[in-house]
């Protein structure tokens, strides 16, 4: 073992070094993570976003579910077949009498992207800026457009007239995205440069927004950057499936990018730490070796399987207060998309046993825990990936006042879902190294010395605000229209 721990800090120091010369060539930089202003957060919508996202169905008895639908349309019928999708739909507020019937549909505005960050990069020259989402659950890059139908900070959007390099896809490339209730967005397909960190990433393909429902039309992003893998990218040529590389990919791809850099890296901070506001960032084709050093461990490197296009791994273990919980051959994605940790029931019951007064609740379709509680209350969560658990740190495990008596849980089940979904609850706690080039997820813990339950009472803290009642949940967002998109394409 001495061996290998050396041996290990020989092959990292050879890395740092070569990351180090290309950050002082390239001139690259972190990109900041700024939390949405205004933003607040909601974990009932969380819940549903990640429903929409997904497709999952909850296990417990729930407001918001999946209902199969049929199209008995004319111009299906005249094709001679018919077409299922899942809609998903809510119940009264109250149990309704029969939940078959007594729904209506979710409309589309209310099943937002649940990114918590906007991060702002350039694209083509002169660099235009953007704030967009970036997402490790999707693939395309999407960005709203000077001449779209949106009404959506019309200064801000990408002119592609403006730039000397972007070139309009020469095989009539397009994309769209459609919701059960009809709500739509398409447009069409270039090439451009764009600037990430100081990175800059040719020929890169951007999917411009020319068509959005007014479902679609507001939100504080100009469109999202997808860190996943380029299976799952949405565009298509002349009807068929036609994915692009993703940015990361097409950094790869460059002759100027070493293998030991072809990674980017992420660190969230809560909104309850000092300065959260400016700590949290990305980093492309670079590590943050200071980082690294004060957790005081080394990376911890685990492979991922990507067959699905997702940042996927093993994760069959848990441990509540010192209590193993385990499910075999359970796997596990790290996803920048979702604020919850979806956790099979398994683990979330098991955690939720540990929380004096906590309690699942219909009404807001997740567990709740007692406002009055203290961190000392709260028992200690860590999660597997790969062959090591990670803790989860206390504050997080309270997600946001769902009302005046109760705190949501940051950590939810799963429902159907086959895998867990750790989300924004868990990377909080970590600081994660997505090595695309060598195909691993890399992470070193990153816990706050001090951890409070309450939030700063000030007007940029977002979760400081005032609970909104279960069913309002309103905000437009980005990621979950190409998730949607992906889901809507696997069930044609």
């Amino acid at each position: 073992m001495p061996f290998l721990r050396k041996a290990s800090s020989v092959a990292m120091g050879s890395m740092y070094q070569v990351q180090s010369k290309l950050r002082h060539d390239l001139g690259l930089h972190k990109v900041q993570a700024v939390r949405k202003p205004g933003r607040k957060l909601n974990g009932t919508k969380a819940y549903v976003s990640a429903m929409a996202r997904y497709g999952f169905n909850p296990t417990e008895e729930s407001r918001y579910f999946h209902l199969k639908k049929t199209d008995l349309t004319k111009e299906f019928q005249r094709r001679g077949y018919t077409r299922h999708w899942e809609q998903l739909v809510r119940t009264p507020q109250e149990r309704p009498d029969n939940p078959q019937t007594d729904n209506e549909p979710v409309p589309a505005e209310d099943q937002q992207y649940d990114t918590q960050y906007l991060c702002e990069i350039g694209i083509g020259s002169p660099q235009q800026k953007v704030k967009l989402d970036f997402d490790t659950g999707s693939a395309d890059l999407w960005v709203r457009c000077s001449d779209s139908s949106l009404l959506h900070h019309a200064d801000k959007k990408f002119d592609p007239k403006k730039s000397d390099t972007f070139q309009e896809s020469k095989t009539d490339q397009t994309w769209k995205i459609q919701y059960g209730d009809g709500s739509t967005a398409s447009g069409t397909v270039g090439t451009d440069i764009i600037t990430v960190g100081g990175l800059q990433i040719k020929n890169q393909a951007i999917e411009l927004a020319k068509k959005v429902s007014s479902a679609f039309s507001s939100g504080e992003a100009d469109g999202l950057l997808g860190l996943a893998f380029s299976t799952i990218n949405t565009i298509e040529s002349d009807g068929k499936p036609d994915p692009q590389p993703t940015p990361v990919e097409n950094m790869i791809n460059q002759e100027d990018i070493p293998k030991e850099a072809e990674l980017f890296t992420s660190a969230f901070y809560s909104a309850r730490d000092d300065k959260s506001e400016e700590k949290s960032f990305y980093t492309f084709g670079w590590v943050d070796e200071d980082l690294v050093k004060a957790s005081g461990k080394d990376i911890t490197w685990t492979p991922i399987d990507n067959s699905e296009g997702f940042w996927k791994f093993p994760s069959e273990s848990a441990t509540v207060n010192g209590e193993n919980v385990f499910v075999s051959g359970n796997t596990a994605i790290a996803d920048t998309g979702t604020t919850l940790a979806l956790v099979s029931d398994t683990v979330c019951k098991a955690l939720y046993a540990k929380i004096p007064g906590s309690k699942y609740s219909y009404r807001y379709q997740g567990y709740l825990i007692p406002s009055i509680i203290t961190t000392d209350q709260l028992p200690q969560l860590s999660v597997a990936v790969g062959g090591k658990q990670f803790v989860i740190q206390k504050e997080d495990l309270l997600l946001a006042p769902a009302d005046n008596d109760h705190w949501y849980g940051g950590v939810q089940s799963r429902g159907t879902m086959p895998f867990d979904i750790l989300g924004d609850t868990f990377l909080k706690s970590i600081y994660a190294i997505w090595d695309q080039g060598n195909n691993r997820f890399g992470a070193v813990p990153k816990i706050e010395v001090n951890q409070h339950t309450e939030f700063p009472a000030t007007e940029s803290s977002p979760e400081a605000s005032s609970p909104e009642p279960a069913d309002k949940i309103d905000d437009v967002s980005l990621v979950e229209q190409l998730k949607g998109a992906v889901k809507s394409l696997q069930m044609q």
